[in-house]
């Protein structure tokens, strides 16, 4: 084929309230597209069931947090249901220099956060269908306790009322559909011209 191509790296935010699927929606995308990369944030907070250090998040105590804080290494940093959360600014800079697509699924304080202070981003809303069907997801899940639950409820009541700072929405009621969705979001922005570069050859 006569044909070049070179890419630049895509950074996509991907974000929602607490129990709205973005973290199935996220681990769907992962399997099924090899050149997305998952931005892995730290934590303070402990690892629920399932989570593996280094792979959904580097789980670390405070005091490793106040040295990165002081040393500026997060792109954002928020503390959120009373745990504190960062992305390493180093880990998605080397990556999107290499061309990689870098994935950021974090909160909408950190998402908001990061598109104040980048210029080039991808970014989603993942949106419940209703918010008693984001309180079934809560309880259904059983990770938090009832006090937890209804924090992540009035804190969902807010964060909804920032959509419009994002480029788009998708409303989980369906995964597949959802899921369907996300993935033309993502695929339609590969090809879009300022990181899509393809050069015509004569042959």
């Amino acid at each position: 084929m006569g044909v070049i191509v070179k890419r630049k790296g895509m950074l996509l935010i991907i974000s929602g309230p607490s129990g709205t699927g973005k973290g199935t929606l996220v681990k769907k995308l992962m399997e099924n597209d090899p050149s997305i990369r998952f931005s892995c944030s730290v934590t303070t907070r402990a690892p629920r069931t399932g989570e593996i250090d280094g792979i959904h998040y580097h789980f670390i105590d405070d005091a490793a947090y106040d040295r990165l804080l002081a040393e500026d290494e997060f792109l954002e940093h928020a503390t959120v249901h009373a745990h504190r959360y960062g992305t390493l600014k180093r880990e998605v800079e080397t990556q999107l220099s290499a061309g990689k697509n870098v994935l950021l699924d974090i909160d909408p304080q950190g998402a908001i956060s990061v598109m104040n202070r980048v210029a080039d981003y991808v970014s989603v809303f993942i949106l419940p269908p209703s918010f008693n069907a984001l309180r079934v997801r809560l309880h259904t899940r059983n990770t938090d306790d009832p006090v937890e639950i209804e924090r992540r409820l009035r804190n969902a009541r807010r964060e909804v009322l920032n959509i419009d700072k994002y480029q788009y929405a998708v409303i989980n009621d369906d995964l597949e559909l959802a899921y369907f969705q996300l993935q033309s979001i993502v695929n339609a922005e590969k090809q879009r011209t300022t990181r899509f570069c393809p050069t015509i050859l004569e042959d």
